[in-house]
């Protein structure tokens, strides 16, 4: 045996013996449960109940060991797809076949082991606990006499007391009526006090009475005589003895029970049905003898053929069904009608004699079959025990325990109904015994074919996410989940967009907008407002423009919306007063793929860093900047000659589709949230994305080529990096906007230097090279490309770069 096989059978057998037990001892609490009203109350020891226990736990073998073997298999195999030890044996060439080998054998094991138990164990044990619930059955309870009754629990006496001790045992203002004498309430006797005690045995009962009278009547009246004789004894102490009769359990003999179709091995279960067929055969026989000898039945041979040897012509001859008279066809028709019935009668009689022999063959034949089913059951469940544990990849007593007793349940139920219809006479005893197996047999071909080719079957997420969805759905279309909206820039513009549009078929709605307040700006201080603004003032959504977020008159006509979930894109940091507000919460579209590039501008740093891959994250709100646990992540390939601006058009349409992706999950409770630090591989270095200020715009020609280069990219088209360049004539020098340029590796010019041909390129130096600058914009001057820019600015050879002047 390989390490591997040895490995999987202890991690089955462990679990199979202990799911054996742990069934077997809930099984056979119910079964206690149902004979509790039997044992309690008759002085039974330990050992006797023991016993009990004991040969019933047997005769639920059979149920207890399918159950564990579907169980035991689940969780195995659940637990090593869990573990990915199943993904790690198969790229090791090890096909799930092979692996379910061992346990195979083990199962085909368990089932002949079952079949055995069924065969010798549980018929045996059946006997056992049939002779032994007679016995308890027959034993009476223990004697306790109730205090204000009369009890007549004692055969032949009834018995009365004022109070019980139950201390002492004395029982005080004690009445005893004897019956034994058959002469009614003849004998009483009045005792102050007295004291029970049984024999050891429980064959006797002594009943000593103190300070008390005998009353004792005769009843015999003779004709001559009117008076009846009465006898008054009185005593101090006296001793009644009273025989007591099935007090004490008794055994009786063992195979009391033995000729029971439950407690009857495959031997004798044929002998059986051999000696009822036999029984069978001679009633029949001996049935259509006498039903063809009656009377009533005169011409019998009419119909047969085979006695005429030659074909017959029925009621063809003339004069068939005509009558002269009127009244010799109504006498033929009544006369007819009473024989029919007598027919009729004699078949029921004969079917009510033929039924007792025809439901016992079937309780049988169907008895000697499920000796063999439920040995198969055990085979058949392993098989749809085992693939579904590789299918839905859990282990342990959670799912798989409760998927393991729904395929449980589903077989115990179809057994009893075949076995009921067997008996029944609806099925014959193949098809009742077997007709769990016609279920189970397709079932366990499925999983296991889905389990060999890795196909997905059973998803507990899927379904639990789709259930959610259903739930959402149903919830919306009674009332529409409000939506607050939070942004600012032209980037939060299309996920507000995308999410009045589908509002109404998603069932939710945006009831309002936070932005920031408007400002004055330019020469003529006109008044800007922001894009989101715009957009919701255009679409008639309520604007709040707070210019603290912690302002009282703010935070009450925020709650005022009666919102449900916040959605931020862009926008200022929340305080908590805020983001706690809503009941599913708030969350944050960002622009990165956090945890890294947290901070103000990511789309920036992730080009001015080369980074080659960004992406959109949602996360909810806490109360520190962009360290909320991540709902979603979609990523974004970063070209070479991407621009911050092209990123941001990718990111603005990913994050819409990001955006209404995470209010339908949150909407539907299937969000699953995720920590930051679950994203962050081995010593990964987090990036952070702090605010672009003008020092980071200014270009610094002694980097390399691809730090400038990407500088270019980072800031364009806004905020823009910049240099200074100045003339000879210049008084001043000029800043000089760079949108973009061209990698110039090995140019040969010193850092700064400018190289131009003065009319198609201008090239400035760098520590390895050069940029060549194609999109530009000179101070006070519009955008242009270079072409442009030469047509228009002389002597551009004879500038220089100028240091940085901020």
């Amino acid at each position: 045996m390989k390490k591997l096989d040895r490995l999987i059978l202890k991690s089955f057998i462990g679990p199979f013996v202990a799911i054996l037990f742990v069934v077997l001892f809930v099984l056979v609490m119910q079964f206690l449960w149902v004979y509790i009203d039997e044992l309690v109350g008759k002085g039974l020891s330990m050992k006797i109940v023991g016993e009990f226990l004991l040969w019933g736990s047997c005769t639920i073998l059979p149920l207890a060991l399918p159950l564990a073997t579907l169980l035991a298999a689940m969780m195995t195999m659940g637990q090593m797809a869990e573990n990915s030890e199943l993904i790690a044996a198969k790229a090791a060439g090890i096909s799930i076949t092979r692996i379910m080998t061992p346990l195979i054998i083990a199962s085909t094991i368990i089932s002949i082991g079952a079949f055995f138990t069924s065969n010798n164990l549980v018929p045996f044990a059946y006997n056992k606990i049939y002779t032994l619930r007679d016995d308890i059955g027959r034993t009476k309870e223990e004697i306790k006499i109730p205090a204000g009754i009369f009890y007549d629990g004692i055969d032949n006496y009834v018995l009365r007391v004022d109070s019980n001790d139950e201390v002492t045992g004395m029982m005080r203002g004690v009445m005893v009526y004897d019956h034994s004498a058959n002469k009614g309430n003849s004998t009483v006797t009045l005792a102050d006090s007295a004291v029970l005690r049984m024999s050891k045995s429980k064959d006797y009962l002594t009943f000593v009475m103190y300070n008390g009278t005998n009353y004792v009547e005769d009843n015999t009246v003779k004709p001559t005589e009117k008076d009846l004789a009465l006898e008054k004894i009185s005593f101090d102490r006296q001793e009644l003895i009273i025989p007591l009769k099935n007090y004490a359990f008794e055994r009786s003999e063992e195979d009391k029970y033995g000729d029971q179709v439950a407690a009857m091995n495959l031997q004798q279960l044929r002998a059986d049905r051999d000696t009822m067929q036999a029984k069978y055969d001679t009633l029949h026989v001996a049935q259509v003898t006498m039903f063809g000898s009656t009377g009533t039945v005169s011409k019998y041979h009419q119909l047969d053929t085979s006695y005429f040897r030659q074909p017959l012509e029925l009621f063809q001859y003339d004069g068939y069904l005509q009558w002269d008279e009127r009244e010799k066809e109504i006498n033929a028709y009544e006369r007819a009608s009473v024989e029919a019935y007598e027919v009729s009668s004699e078949l029921n009689n004969f079917n009510r004699e033929m039924y007792e022999y025809t439901y016992e063959l079937r309780r049988a034949g169907l008895e000697i079959l499920r000796k063999y089913s439920k040995a198969i059951a055990c085979l058949l469940l392993f098989f749809i025990g085992a693939p579904l544990g590789a299918l839905i990849r859990k282990g342990g007593l959670g799912t798989p325990a409760i998927i393991s007793a729904l395929f449980f349940v589903l077989y115990y139920i179809v057994d009893l109904v075949g076995a009921k219809m067997t008996k029944n006479g609806v099925l014959d005893p193949v098809n009742g015994a077997f007709l769990p197996a016609y279920l189970l047999i397709p079932l366990g071909i499925l999983l296991t074919s889905k389990a060999v080719h890795d196909s997905s079957f059973l998803n507990l997420d899927s379904l639990k996410t789709r259930w959610n969805a259903i739930k959402g759905y149903i919830s919306g279309l009674f009332r529409k989940t409000r939506i607050v909206y939070m942004g600012t820039p032209e980037f939060a513009v299309a996920p507000l967009d995308a999410l009045v549009k589908n509002g109404k078929a998603q069932h939710y709605k945006v009831v309002g907008v936070v932005t920031v307040a408007d400002k004055q700006s330019g020469r003529g201080l006109q008044v800007n407002q922001s894009a989101v603004k715009k957009y919701a003032v255009e679409n008639n959504i309520p604007v709040l423009q707070p210019v603290k977020l912690k302002d009282p008159e703010f935070l009450s006509a925020l709650a005022a919306l009666k919102a449900d979930l916040f959605v931020v894109v862009a926008f200022r940091m929340l305080p908590e007063e805020v983001w706690s507000m809503p009941k599913l919460g708030t969350f944050n579209l960002h622009a990165a793929l956090l945890p890294q590039y947290r901070g103000a501008a990511p789309i920036n740093w992730a080009v001015i860093n080369g980074e080659k891959m960004t992406g959109v994250t949602t996360f909810m709100l806490d109360k520190n900047i962009d360290t909320g646990q991540i709902i979603f992540r979609e990523e974004h390939k970063i070209s070479p000659t991407d621009t911050a601006g092209d990123v941001h058009d990718a990111l603005m349409e990913k994050g819409t589709g990001l955006v209404l992706q995470t209010v339908r999950a949150l909407i539907d409770h299937n969000a699953e949230m995720r920590v930051q630090k679950s994203f962050i591989q081995g010593s990964e270095e987090l990036k952070p994305a702090p605010k672009i200020t003008r020092e980071t715009c200014c270009i610094d020609w002694n980097r390399s080529t691809e730090d400038v280069y990407n500088l270019i990219r980072g800031l364009s088209p806004y905020p823009t990096a910049f240099t200074f360049i100045q003339r000879p004539d210049d008084q001043d020098a000029l800043q000089l906007k760079v949108f973009f340029g061209e990698k110039m590796p090995g140019a040969g010019l010193a850092p700064g230097q400018i190289g131009t041909d003065g009319k198609s390129y201008i090239a400035i130096g760098t520590s390895d090279g050069a940029i060549s600058v194609t999109d530009l914009q000179l101070a006070g001057k519009k955008r242009m490309n270079v072409h442009e820019f030469l047509l228009g600015y002389r002597d551009v050879d004879k500038a220089v770069i100028v240091a940085n002047r901020l």
